[in-house]
């Protein structure tokens, strides 16, 4: 079976107190997803977090759509 971008976010008890991380690392999913929403750049992020790696970006970006994908009942 092929490996799924989504083995790199973890989520540990213990660290960033239970949310979900980068490969066991103490950078959040929430916070490679809000330096994305701030305008920085995949290579940009990269240059700051040297120890990221671009499947880590395109991680946070696949985890964010799974977790987004619910619908949504609104009443009338």
């Amino acid at each position: 079976m092929k490996p799924s971008l989504l083995d790199r976010i973890t989520i540990e008890p213990g660290k960033c107190g239970g949310r979900p991380c980068i490969r066991g690392q103490r950078i959040r999913v929430t916070d490679v997803l809000g330096l994305l929403g701030a305008g920085a750049s995949h290579q940009e992020i990269l240059e700051d977090y040297p120890f990221l790696e671009e499947a880590d970006i395109l991680a946070a970006l696949e985890y964010a759509a799974v977790q987004t994908d619910h619908a949504i009942l609104i009443g009338a």
